[in-house]
């Protein structure tokens, strides 16, 4: 690291209503990874918006390379050498890899882009990157998702980045794409390449960060602190304003006379997972787990007949379900938190009161029209309850964190008083304060006589939340046994194996 390559001093950026950024200060150095925390709605959004460009800040200064600029457009941003990939990635899925590294200033002569030099040049880069072995020609969407995230990256680079932004970039990659990635990471650091990592987990923190920058209710709380030094109880201190444990709620004992809500039995579809059988009391939280691809999310929508599965069956208490339909599903009491929320659970454009409610229309319409008091009025219970904030049903619902929009997604099932409750990654980016609180919320639905099946890629939170587990490898289930009677080293010895148990 060889001096400051960016400094933001009293970020204040104003909405309707919020004061997003409160006066922020941060300051980046070359080759430094600089690790960016907060809990979801402190400002870490919003602040990259308005380092990339895309807001601009109602006070404050930026200075990049010891001079003040103002970061007008995404265009000023990448022409300074700032660049972001974002968790959801954006790249054009059906054009090749090539086009989408040099998008939008592509090599070219007389008008006409030169394919031939794309190709060379995307692959030098991504050579470069350590991944000369993805093909240039083939369609990026044909990549898995850490393959997308090199391309993200050499993306970046190919505009010549100084500065690079990665927000939550391991939330999708297994634990050996995320090694990967730390290596690239690496790789560009010692090139003189900055990056701002933004990341809820603080075991990536203490990896790969040099310095930490902690964000609260849109201020700076901390700046420069040691990645490897800052104990993680004064990280949690420092985000949430008290001390919390990593501690799941107590595990309450399901009774022995509970009964049998979800059955599921020789669960097969060809080329995702096999002969795949549980069952799940009322009061009981059954968790799958296993490596990303080894079929867990696949099972939890087939059972809630998102996929038609190719033999077995799916019974709610004892009726078996019409299988391959959502709405027989849905009409016996089952409710889903898919793992890719905004894109699979939320109408992003519409109220939160709207997402709540969408599931239970029958239960506010009346001769053909819908009763909208009554639908905000269950939904401001649901919210209240929840802590969703801001506050307010009527925002639309894009504009809260990633905690909050989860919590939304909940109270949908709440409100449809759901027998079975399958939760997918309910915690994906997720702030260490609003995982305290969904856990909470995940043992009182279950204390309450839901069953719930929940599929999460931290084995930790696996073996705190579920009372039993099933681990998974390969679309095959290797071990079925109480949630205290294995712990993380045996599932990850069983996954890597597949010895069955």
């Amino acid at each position: 690291m060889d001096g400051e390559l960016l400094r933001m001093t009293g970020i204040v950026k104003q909405f309707p209503g919020v004061r997003a950024l409160d006066g922020v200060d941060l300051d980046v150095r070359r080759g430094e990874v600089h690790c960016l925390l907060g809990q979801n709605g402190a400002g870490k959004s919003t602040l990259i918006r308005v380092l990339t460009g895309a807001h601009q800040p109602d006070q404050g200064t930026i200075i990049v390379n010891g001079n003040e600029v103002a970061l007008n457009s995404p265009t000023a941003a990448i022409d300074l050498g700032i660049a972001a990939i974002y968790q959801e990635l954006d790249l054009v899925p059906d054009l090749t890899v090539a086009e989408n590294v040099f998008l939008g200033h592509e090599p070219a002569r007389f008008g006409m882009t030169r394919r031939h030099e794309t190709n060379v040049r995307a692959r030098e880069l991504l050579t470069g990157l350590g991944h000369g072995e993805i093909p240039v020609g083939r369609a990026v969407g044909l990549l898995p998702a850490a393959g997308q995230q090199v391309v993200s990256m050499a993306r970046a680079l190919s505009r010549d980045a100084q500065l690079i932004v990665m927000d939550e970039p391991s939330a999708v990659l297994d634990p050996e794409e995320v090694s990967n990635l730390f290596r690239v990471i690496r790789d560009l650091t010692a090139r003189g390449v900055a990056v701002i990592y933004i990341s809820h987990r603080l075991e990536e923190i203490r990896e790969i960060g040099d310095r930490v920058t902690v964000l609260k209710d849109g201020a700076t709380v901390a700046t420069g602190l040691d990645a490897r030094e800052t104990p993680t109880s004064e990280l949690i201190r420092l985000m949430t304003g008290r001390s919390i444990e990593y501690v799941f709620p107590p595990r309450a004992a399901v009774p022995g006379d509970a009964k049998t809500v979800l059955e599921v039995t020789g669960l097969s579809r060809p080329r995702e997972f096999a002969d795949i059988g549980f069952a799940v009391r009322a009061g009981e939280i059954l968790g799958l787990t296993g490596l990303v691809g080894s079929g867990r999310s696949e099972v939890l929508e087939t059972v809630y007949g998102a996929r038609r599965p190719a033999t077995g069956t799916v019974k709610v208490d004892g009726v078996e379900l019409r299988p391959g339909r959502v709405q027989a599903a849905v009409k016996a009491g089952v409710g889903l938190a898919p793992e890719e929320r905004k894109s699979q659970a939320l109408l992003l454009d519409e109220a939160v009161y709207k997402n709540i409610t969408v599931s239970s229309m029958q239960r506010f319409a009346s001769a053909g029209w819908l009763n909208g008091h009554a639908e905000r009025t269950a939904a401001e219970e649901l919210t209240k309850a929840l802590d969703v904030r801001p506050a307010g049903v009527d925002h639309p619902v894009r504009n809260l964190s990633g905690g909050n929009q989860q919590k939304v997604v909940l109270a949908r099932w709440l409100l449809r008083d759901c027998r079975v409750l399958l939760l997918d990654e309910p915690t994906r980016g997720v702030d260490v304060g609003a995982r305290s609180e969904i856990y909470a919320l995940i043992r009182k639905l279950a204390a309450n006589g839901v069953a719930i099946v929940l599929v999460s890629s931290e084995v930790e939170e696996v073996l705190g939340l579920a009372d039993r587990v099933v681990v998974m490898r390969e679309g095959r289930a290797v071990h079925t046994g109480p949630a205290q009677d294995i712990d993380e080293h045996r599932v990850l010895d069983l996954v890597m194996e597949g010895s069955a148990v």
